[in-house]
């Protein structure tokens, strides 16, 4: 019998992978292709989404390829795909106009301040469940109106679309100006500001707030269901599937139920708890976000802690500090010494998100002394992770009626055991961590393959999960406790740098 497969593209904001999973949630074949960084000004970060439309019809290939199987083999495509990044791009032609504005840009700082003290944070509370942040694509679009000349006139006219990246390419991969579909789901439109969290419709008085025209808005719709079929790339395949990266994770950890909650440690690092069908309104500084919709079923909510520094963290201590030459080298660094030294690092290289949402808040390292080496800076490196994740766990225990029992973590920075033990340490509570640790391609895969039958229930891609490894908390609570008001005192030293 000749083995199928569900084919996952995940989107994200270094790179673009294609990843085969098998019927036991097996990883088959991946490909991989990294695109450029562009930051042409302080606090600007952007992508050529054209470039990652390239890199994606290169990596499709080389996938099928390294599994030995054809596009007949592939049962449907899941996309998952960096949340917020905003791309605009002409209808007829296809052209992107100017480069993706990316979650991590802060142009926006002034206008979303504006929008604070105009209209306060109830207004968008109630109708999106989110504050006014640059995190956001909506500010991103009314800065795109105010600074590209005749945009907004064309974007009126229906000439150009916006979308997050799946739209981006979903759109190319059914047809691009030859009749592509211009969709998104459910979980990318909760993190734009424009989506009426209960209806899961485009709000009418958020599009007049900001001056964003219907015409240019894709469909929404549901995270897994059959949206039609690829006429690029892999010709006549269905897509069955598109999910935030971090929704995608948590569908991936098998997080069904209330109270399941799983963080993805990579550049940056994303807390979700999810709420069942219980709309959660955070009072502690977490956003209120869409976990998945499944077809017709009601949606899935979930309160979100997005912390925006944490794997880019070791990427400056390898690449601009240069004391290490490889990020798995830190670990061996951090563990040189037996703890911090009194040092910690706040990371906040362009403001800290939750729980604080403090955009004029910038790095600092604190405590330093004769004493301290680099093996005491690599440890507060990898503590820095640990403290913001604690952070946010303080706002969901405060928010959700039960508190976190157990933390179910993935990405790239799981390998790092150091790292994984603190978790557990300054938690108080077990982290796990699965056997297939690329848990936002699976859970893209899982939402892909239960739209069309390749998996038959939510309990069935359960038996798939399996864990890998655990670490139990083992740190004194009073050494505990001190260690976080040391932390808490350094971050509010970050408060205030830029004016």
């Amino acid at each position: 019998m000749v083995e199928r497969y569900v084919m996952s593209i995940d989107q994200g904001t270094m790179s673009t992978r294609c990843i085969l999973f098998d019927h036991q949630g097996r990883l088959a074949s991946v490909a991989q292709r990294e695109h450029r960084q562009h930051y042409a000004k302080p606090g600007w970060v952007e992508h050529d989404p054209a470039e990652i439309w390239s890199n994606l019809r290169r990596v499709v290939p080389r996938a099928l390829r390294d599994a030995d199987a054809g596009p007949e083999q592939i049962a449907a495509i899941g996309i998952a795909n960096q949340r917020e990044t905003t791309v605009v791009w002409e209808r007829d032609t296809g052209h992107p106009v100017g480069n993706a504005i990316i979650w991590q840009d802060t142009r926006t700082d002034a206008l979303v301040q504006e929008l604070r003290r105009a209209t306060g944070d109830d207004f968008f509370l109630d109708r999106c469940g989110l504050s006014p942040a640059t995190y956001f694509s909506a500010p991103r679009i009314r800065w795109l109106f105010d600074h590209v000349q005749g945009l907004r006139e064309r974007a009126e006219r229906g000439e150009v679309l916006f979308g997050t990246m799946e739209s981006w390419l979903i759109w190319n991969l059914t047809g691009g100006p030859s009749g592509g579909l211009h969709i998104t789901d459910a979980t990318n439109a909760s993190r734009t500001m424009l989506m009426n969290i209960r209806t899961l419709t485009w709000d009418d008085e958020l599009l007049s707030y900001f001056g964003i025209p219907w015409a240019m808005l894709p469909e929404i719709r549901p995270s897994a269901e059959g949206y039609g079929v690829a006429r690029e790339v892999l010709p006549g395949v269905r897509i069955g599937a598109a999910l935030g990266d971090q929704q995608a994770a948590l569908f991936g950890q098998t997080c069904f139920a209330p109270g399941e909650a799983k963080c993805t440690y990579g550049t940056g690092s994303f807390l979700l708890l999810n709420t069942g069908t219980n709309l959660v309104r955070s009072r502690h500084g977490l956003l209120t976000t869409v976990g998945y919709k499944v077809g017709d079923e009601p949606p899935v909510y979930a309160l979100e802690g997005p912390i925006a520094v944490t794997g880019s963290l070791v990427q400056w201590f390898r690449d601009r500090l240069g004391l290490i030459h490889s990020a798995p080298e830190i670990e061996t660094l951090a563990r040189s010494v037996e703890d911090n030294g009194g040092c910690y690092i706040v990371p906040a290289f362009s403001g800290l998100f939750a729980p604080h949402w403090r955009s004029d808040a910038r790095g600092v390292i604190v405590g330093l002394t004769s004493y301290i080496t680099k093996g005491h800076l690599a440890r507060a490196v990898l503590e820095a992770t640990g403290w913001q994740t604690r952070e946010v766990v303080d706002a969901m225990n405060a928010d959700s009626p039960e508190p976190l029992r157990e933390l179910k973590v993935d990405g790239g920075m799981t390998a790092n055991n150091l790292l994984m033990q603190f978790l557990a340490d300054v938690l108080d509570v077990p982290v796990v961590r699965p056997m297939v640790s690329e848990t936002v391609s699976l859970g893209a895969a899982y939402a892909a393959g239960l739209a069309v039958g390749y998996w038959p229930d939510l309990e069935g891609l359960r038996r798939n999960w399996h864990r890998a490894g655990q670490w139990m908390p083992t740190m004194d609570p009073a050494r505990r406790q001190a260690e976080y008001e040391n932390w808490q005192r350094a971050v509010e030293l970050s408060f205030g740098w830029i004016k």
